[in-house]
């Protein structure tokens, strides 16, 4: 069986004490299933502390990512985190974000270096599509090599207008998605909880949830991620 994916996107939220408060919270509720990968994404501050304290609390098949990171290497690039400084903190680095994309004017080309520096540091890109853009965005990424891409979908009227895309419309992006990047793993985010997310599980092609708002609380994620194990049929 083919993993599945829960990512938790916290944004710009949480402080580092927060941060580890709702992890020992998730770590209460939380149950592993056998192919489930979960992925959180704290902000760029509590990344040390929580790699740290998230390999003490032993959470199997859990995995840090960064928001963001910066399309140049390290050196003269004041501000910026390249990805070769936090590569012993995350696994995966969510990039293209529609968010960057819309409030920092970031382009295609912008997210083509962000995925360069990442593949280069090693670590696995998770690489945010949405429509009308969606065939310039995938285009963007012919050029790069990487086996361990993902790829999160998620229509911008279902961000801005917090109501989730009809599971029909998801599938059909899904499926062009997966003729433009055969083989990569989509996932799809926007406006997720807990009573929507049995929708999506049996689409087709679709790996698994990218999930904002209703990260930030705990129970609410653990509730998330619990369901798409269940649906997969084996517990560890």
């Amino acid at each position: 069986m083919a993993d599945k994916y829960v990512i938790g996107n916290w944004k710009s939220n949480k402080g580092r004490e927060d941060a580890q408060d709702w992890f020992a919270r998730f770590a209460e509720l939380y149950r592993p299933a056998d192919g489930l990968q979960v992925i959180v994404a704290p902000s760029f501050i509590c990344l040390l502390s929580l790699s740290e304290y998230v390999q003490a609390l032993g959470l199997e098949n859990v995995s840090l990512a960064a928001q963001d990171v910066s399309p140049f290497p390290k050196g003269s690039y004041t501000g910026a985190v390249a990805a070769d400084m936090i590569r012993d903190m995350v696994e995966y680095v969510i990039i293209g974000h529609s968010e960057r994309r819309r409030y920092f004017h970031e382009t295609s080309q912008d997210a083509a270096n962000k995925m360069a520096e990442t593949v280069d540091a090693g670590l696995k890109p998770i690489v945010c599509i949405d429509q009308p853009y969606a065939m310039s965005q995938l285009t963007a990424l012919n050029d790069i090599d990487c086996e361990e891409m993902l790829i999160a979908y998620g229509p911008v009227d279902a961000k801005t207008a917090r109501v989730p895309e009809q599971p029909e419309r998801v599938a059909e992006a899904v499926k062009f998605i997966s003729q433009i990047q055969r083989k990569r793993p989509v996932v799809y985010g926007g406006s997720l909880m807990p009573d929507n997310v049995e929708d999506y599980l049996t689409l087709p092609q679709l790996s698994g949830l990218f999930v904002g708002q209703s990260s930030l609380d705990p129970g609410t994620f653990a509730e998330i991620c619990n369901k798409v194990g269940a649906s997969m049929g084996s517990s560890g």
